[in-house]
């Protein structure tokens, strides 16, 4: 049901270790690393070689698995994307009626927003920096991840306890929730002084349950 666009394939990068498993976990552990020394140094301050040495990975072995900052900053991008898919395609076959579903897509997307914080923020500073066809598909994907809520919203839309909207109301909705994930990670130096990030989800659920149920 859920768009495949978002996925963790990221064959667009070359490697030269043909494991993708091992792919996949090495260059998870080379992306965290990347997004700390980004924030605190910078993108253009930040080298491959302080990368290598951050990462455990000598510049011969990280060369392996990348060949450039911008690589790096693609795959960061890619993984929020997967994450996020991942959480909401779960969430949304747990056992429950439409608005508890709901409920449940909406709580798993805004603890990924939180857990990669850091990751989503970079990903909106630093995009300008990727080459452009690779600046295209991540702008690309951020609206797959809004597709992702329009399509759950169409899928429950006037079935069970689901009332029935028009299109644009439910692509307005899917942008809404959508949105709700950035404004966290955009202004949380100042909302953690009123909320958690659980008393954030209840309140931001509510909301948005409360515009689809009418109470």
């Amino acid at each position: 049901m859920t768009n495949k666009a978002n996925n963790s394939d990221t064959t667009e990068v070359p490697t030269q270790i043909k494991n993708p498993e091992l792919v996949q976990q090495r260059r998870r552990q080379i992306i965290d690393s990347t997004v700390k020394l980004f924030i605190e140094h910078g993108y253009h301050k930040t080298t491959t070689r302080m990368i290598a040495k951050a990462s455990g990975f000598s510049i011969g072995s990280l060369y392996e698995y990348v060949s450039s900052k911008e690589d790096l900053l693609y795959l960061v991008c890619q993984t929020i994307h997967s994450e996020v898919n991942t959480a909401v395609e779960e969430a949304l076959f747990r056992k429950g009626d439409e608005r508890e579903r709901l409920a449940e897509v909406i709580r798993e997307y805004l603890l990924v927003c939180d857990k990669m914080s850091d990751h989503v923020l970079l990903m909106y500073q630093v995009t300008q920096f990727l080459p452009k066809k690779w600046e295209q598909q991540v702008l690309e994907n951020e609206l797959n991840i809004t597709k992702i809520f329009i399509d759950i919203l169409k899928e429950l839309n006037g079935k069970g306890v689901f009332p029935e909207f028009d299109d644009k109301t439910i692509n307005l909705v899917g942008h809404n929730i959508s949105v709700l994930g950035h404004m966290w990670v955009f202004r949380r130096w100042n909302l953690k002084n009123d909320y958690t990030i659980e008393e954030y989800i209840e309140t931001q659920t509510d909301f948005i349950l409360g515009f689809a149920f009418g109470n």
